[in-house]
């Protein structure tokens, strides 16, 4: 695991190199989990083989620091995953996000398109209000959220899912829950409709029907189907989530029949 200091932040953003040629993925987690938990199995996929790829945690998850400041807004986690990115060097990057982290590369993108050539994103946060997870986080005071209401949340959870997050800052943790319900200007969707980036939108088979995907359709983005899986389609179905992902446009052209996903174009 690498680590960058980003004195703008106050901490340091940890993350997983995979070396490899070309366009680098980056890939960027959800709320509360941790990239190198979620997504190191489907970077280093036998069906993904050959390119670089950036496991991000984002700061106040998983192995990064939680800086006491931090705002924890989708522009604050933007702009860190910005700022590894040019100490690196990378340009045009592949940006996977699942959930919040598909929140997090909708905006990435959009204030840094330099950064960005493609978008695939597995059931971003594209609206204001906030979900089943992140809402009722938001609507505790932060004070109230980190001396007990972190606890409560954690003993509500499935023992895997807890155990990824619990690593996180529940102060972090909390922020971006409150951001992910007020949202960005112009907003989360807008922006993704907007972009000049090809996109793509995976759904996982179990979460249908999806509120977003009409107009995910008619805004002309590709949506693919991982079959067997939820929301947290990269654990209950790695090895179709990375047979999406190539479909997608992310890894090399394999046989997609044996990694058992759909492609639903818009019109079809």
């Amino acid at each position: 695991m690498r680590s960058t200091y980003l004195p703008g932040a106050g901490g340091h953003l940890r993350w997983i190199d995979i070396p490899g040629d070309g366009p680098a993925r980056v890939y960027l987690h959800g709320l509360g989990c941790a990239g190198s938990a979620d997504f190191t199995g489907i970077a280093a996929h036998p069906a993904l083989h050959g390119g670089r790829a950036i496991v991000v945690d984002l700061l106040g998850h998983g192995f990064s620091d939680g800086p006491r400041d931090f705002p924890g807004t989708l522009e604050a986690h933007a702009e860190t995953v910005a700022a590894l990115l040019d100490d690196e060097g990378v340009k045009d990057a592949v940006l996977v996000g699942h959930s919040m982290g598909g929140a997090v590369a909708i905006t990435l993108a959009a204030t840094r398109p330099d950064l960005a050539s493609r978008l695939v994103l597995a059931e971003p946060n594209l609206r204001t209000g906030g979900g089943l997870y992140s809402g009722p986080i938001a609507a505790q005071r932060e004070d109230d959220f980190v001396s007990h209401g972190f606890r409560t949340v954690l003993s509500t959870l499935d023992p895997e899912y807890a155990a990824r997050v619990r690593t996180a800052d529940p102060a972090i943790l909390h922020r971006s829950a409150v951001s992910l319900v007020h949202g960005t200007t112009p907003g989360t969707a807008e922006r993704f409709y907007g972009l000049p980036q090809p996109r793509v939108m995976l759904i996982g088979a179990r979460s249908r029907p999806y509120a977003d995907e009409p107009a995910v359709r008619q805004a002309g983005i590709p949506v693919v189907e991982v079959p067997d899986a939820g929301h947290h389609m990269m654990r209950d179905n790695p090895a179709g989530f990375a047979a999406a992902l190539v479909e997608s446009g992310v890894g090399p052209a394999v046989n997609l029949e044996r990694g058992g996903t759909r492609t639903e174009r818009v019109g079809s």
